[in-house]
Formats: C-alpha cells, structure tokens, sequence
C-alpha cells in the first residue's frame, strides 16, 4: 500500500491496521518520521511533489522490496504540504516471516525515501527558506543496497 497525503495520519492506528492484514507473518517493523526542528529554529517545513509520478516511484520501489526480501507486505505514507515541527512526516512498515527480512526492507525503503523519493522539502526558519539539499550520507546509505 502506498498514500501521499496532506491530511495527518495515525502512524499507532496505520501500524495496527497493517498488522491486523499480514496473516503469515512474524515480524512486523515500523519506522515513523517527524519533522525535526533545525539550527536557528524551524518555523515550518513545505513538502511539494509531482501526484502520479510520485506514487509511481513509491510503487516501483516497494515493488522492489517485495522482490528483494520475503515480505508478506509493504507500506509507505508520505504527507506533503505545510507540516511544523514534531509533525509526522512519514511511515514505513513491512511484515516478513523473520524479523531479518522486514528489519532490512524497512531500512531499505528508508534509504530510498531519503535520498531518491520525488518530494522536494523546502525549510522556513528564522533566516529565512532553503530548499533541503540531498546530503552526501544519505547517497551512501543509499549505496549499500
């Protein structure tokens, strides 16, 4: 399952109704993301990204977990929009018959999620907006896989 989303989600509520449709399963591993507050202050955070293409991409790439690892399923929200600090920004979870497989698909999405997911997040602090530029160890990370 894959949802881009302005409206805030659940991620305890997401978690269990995932659960609750992974008959199979022994492992279930989720990561939530909040938006962190930034050097000088974070007045808040925009989120733009292309629909179709975006969902497209996230599609493709859980796909690519589902093959890679032996997963019961795979799940991405991602919000885009104004979000404030402490906002959940995102969640992954995957449900695999061993704990390896989903821990792995899990970090794996994450890697994938930080470094190559079309959302492009612009910051407003007190110094003004900056578009988040990619981060060299993200692209490392990213690069294990």
């Amino acid at each position: 399952m894959i949802r881009v989303q302005a409206m805030p989600f659940d991620p305890g509520g997401e978690l269990n109704i995932f659960t609750a449709h992974t008959a199979g399963a022994g492992a279930v591993v989720s990561f939530t993301g909040i938006v962190r507050d930034v050097a000088g202050g974070l007045a808040g955070m925009e989120i733009e990204y292309y629909p179709g293409m975006t969902e497209k991409a996230l599609g493709a790439i859980r796909g690519d977990a589902m093959q890679r690892w032996d997963l019961a399923d795979a799940l991405i929200i991602h919000r885009f929009g104004p979000l404030q600090p402490h906002d959940v920004i995102m969640m992954v979870a995957t449900a695999s018959k061993h704990r390896k497989d989903a821990f792995e698909a899990a970090d794996f999405l994450m890697d994938y999620l930080k470094s190559r997911a079309p959302f492009w997040k612009k910051e407003q602090t007190s110094d003004g907006e900056d578009w988040v530029a990619s981060k060299a160890e993200d692209e490392n990370a990213l690069n294990r896989w």
